[in-house]
């Protein structure tokens, strides 16, 4: 698929690389992201990368004092400009980040209805869950949600058709072929297998996000008691 560079708004501009969940679209991605905010260009106010895009909000006002050119025309050159120049090997370094999960039936809610779909047992659905490392492809929905991927095909699950109306803060959840942490108690559809006592976003943290894009994620299976003793 060629790379888009499409309006959004009157304010914003997407640049697209493809329509999957793929690590190489995802990685380019990142690395234009990365690309991008090295260059500082000063009319861009803010950048919001996704699973194969990337959509970057910028300043009408100032592109107008810079140039007589309509805003969009500028920032589409800017972009071209960039997407024949950047590199790929412009990433971060991926960190591996650690989490504590607790599968207790009791926190992980919609297992024993998963396991009865797919004609397994919950147990299997942890293993499998736990064997995998994930990569964050974005963060989004929530300020620090981080849609994970892939999880193995034996336990995609559809979203549920009647989101519930509170899911709560660590809850763990999957989604087609995503997983992924809500940071905050809020409705939700993914189906939870889990939580985890860490907390996601702290506006008291210097990173915000415990997780960012790039990072790859392994969870470690952790008991109820431990998962209450660390949640105290």
């Amino acid at each position: 698929m060629p790379v888009t560079i499409q309006p959004l708004g009157d304010h914003a501009i997407t640049v697209t690389f493809g329509d999957t969940i793929d690590e190489s679209i995802n990685q380019k991605v990142l690395a234009l992201f990365n690309y991008l905010q090295q260059k500082n260009i000063e009319e861009i106010k803010d950048y919001i990368p996704a699973y194969a895009s990337l959509t970057v909000v910028y300043d009408i006002m100032k592109i107008k004092k810079r140039d007589s050119i309509p805003g969009f025309e500028y920032m589409h050159n800017q972009m071209q400009t960039a997407v024949e120049n950047f590199s790929i090997r412009i990433t971060e370094t991926t960190r591996l980040v650690h989490i504590p999960v607790c599968y207790d039936v009791s926190l992980g809610i919609d297992l024993e209805e998963m396991a009865a779909q797919k004609n397994t047992t919950v147990e299997e659905i942890i293993e499998l869950h736990t064997a995998a490392t994930y990569r964050v492809y974005m963060i989004g929905f929530l300020p620090g949600f981080a849609y994970m991927g892939k999880v193995d095909s034996k336990i995609v699950s559809a979203r549920k058709a009647n989101p519930r109306k509170n899911v709560m803060a660590g809850s763990v959840g999957i989604a087609d072929f995503q997983t992924g942490i809500y940071p905050f108690n809020s409705p939700g559809g993914w189906n939870i297998i889990g939580q985890t006592p860490m907390q996601m976003f702290n506006k008291n943290y210097n990173q915000l996000c415990i997780l960012k894009p790039n990072d790859t994620v392994k969870f470690e299976p952790i008991g109820l008691k431990e998962f209450e003793e660390l949640k105290s």
